[in-house]
C-alpha cells in the first residue's frame, strides 16, 4: 500500500536526519548545555533518543527524491505498538493502529481513489468507514508492522553510526521550540541545512530536526518520551478481515 510506503520512508528520512547532526557516546549526566560544544549536545542528543522506550513522531515535508508532500503523525514504541496515521495531502490519507500481533488501517475515499484506480471505490464503499484488519505477519502488512517499531527507527541511527562526521557543526543561540527552551546544532553542507533543537532542560531530547535547502525539506518533531502507546484498538464492529475484503493474495495494495 502506498501510502504506509510514504510513512516507512518518511520514518526512515526522520532517522537519517536525526544521523546527520548526531554521533553516538555513552550517556553522560546532565550539565548546562549551553556551555557544551556542538558535538557534544548533538551526542547526547542521540543517545537521549536512542534510549527513549516511546515517542511521538510528527514528520511533515518532501520524502524522497520524487518529492512527494505528506505527513506522519504516530506513537510508537520499542515493543512494535502504534497509532497514527499518514496524510498525503489531496493523495488522501491512512489512519494506522498497531497492537500486539493485530494491526488496523483505514485508507480514505481519497486514497482509494487515487492508489487503488481499479476497485478502489469498491473496497471504500464496502468498508464503509470502518478499518481493515490483518495480522501483523500478513505479507501485506509488514511494511506497516516495520515502520510501527521505535527499534526499526533505533536500527536505522545504529547501523549507520559509523558514517557520523561531527566537523562543521554549530551551535546557536538558545530558541523556544514547542514551549520549551531548546539549543539548535546545525550543520550546513553544500546549500543543505539540518538543525537539530536539542532540550535544554531536562533529559537532552532533540525535540524538532529540520532540514532546509536541499532536495528534500521538511520537519521533524519528537515529543512523548516514554509516554505509553493509547492502548484502544478499533473494535469488531469498526472492522473488516483483510482477507474477506482483498481476498487471499498476498500482493501488496
Amino acid at each position: 500500500m502506498s501510502g504506509h510506503r510514504w510513512a516507512a520512508r518518511a520514518a526512515a528520512g526522520a532517522a537519517a536526519v536525526a544521523l546527520t547532526v548526531t554521533g553516538g557516546a555513552l550517556a553522560q549526566a546532565d550539565d548546562d548545555i549551553d556551555t557544551l560544544p556542538a558535538e557534544e549536545i548533538a551526542e547526547r542528543a542521540r543517545d537521549a533518543l536512542l534510549d527513549a522506550r516511546s515517542l511521538h513522531l510528527s514528520a511533515r515535508g518532501s520524502v524522497g527524491a520524487t518529492g512527494e508532500e505528506g505527513s506522519v503523525d504516530l506513537t510508537l514504541d520499542r515493543e512494535g505498538n502504534c497509532a497514527g496515521g499518514v496524510d498525503m495531502g489531496d493523495d488522501g490519507s491512512v489512519e494506522i493502529v498497531k497492537r500486539g500481533d493485530d494491526v488496523w488501517l483505514k485508507p480514505d475515499a481519497a486514497f482509494w481513489k487515487n492508489h487503488v484506480p481499479i476497485g478502489g471505490s469498491t473496497f471504500d464503499k464496502i468498508l464503509d468507514g470502518r478499518y481493515m484488519k490483518a495480522g501483523a505477519d500478513d505479507p501485506r502488512m509488514l511494511e506497516v508492522a516495520e515502520f510501527c517499531d521505535l527499534d526499526t527507527f533505533r536500527e536505522l541511527m545504529t547501523d549507520n553510526a559509523g558514517d557520523a562526521d561531527f566537523d562543521g557543526l554549530t551551535k546557536g543561540a538558545r530558541t523556544e521550540v514547542n514551549g520549551g527552551p531548546t539549543v539548535p546544532v546545525t550543520r550546513a553542507e553544500g546549500g543543505e541545512r539540518v538543525t537539530a533543537y536539542v532540550a535544554a532542560e531536562g533529559t537532552p531530547y532533540p525535540v524538532r530536526i529540520t532540514v532546509r535547502g536541499g532536495d528534500e525539506e521538511g520537519t521533524v518533531d519528537f515529543s512523548g518520551f516514554d509516554r505509553p502507546v493509547p492502548t484502544a484498538t478499533p473494535s469488531a464492529d469498526e472492522t473488516v478481515d483483510i482477507t474477506a475484503l482483498l481476498g487471499r493474495s498476498i500482493k501488496p495494495v
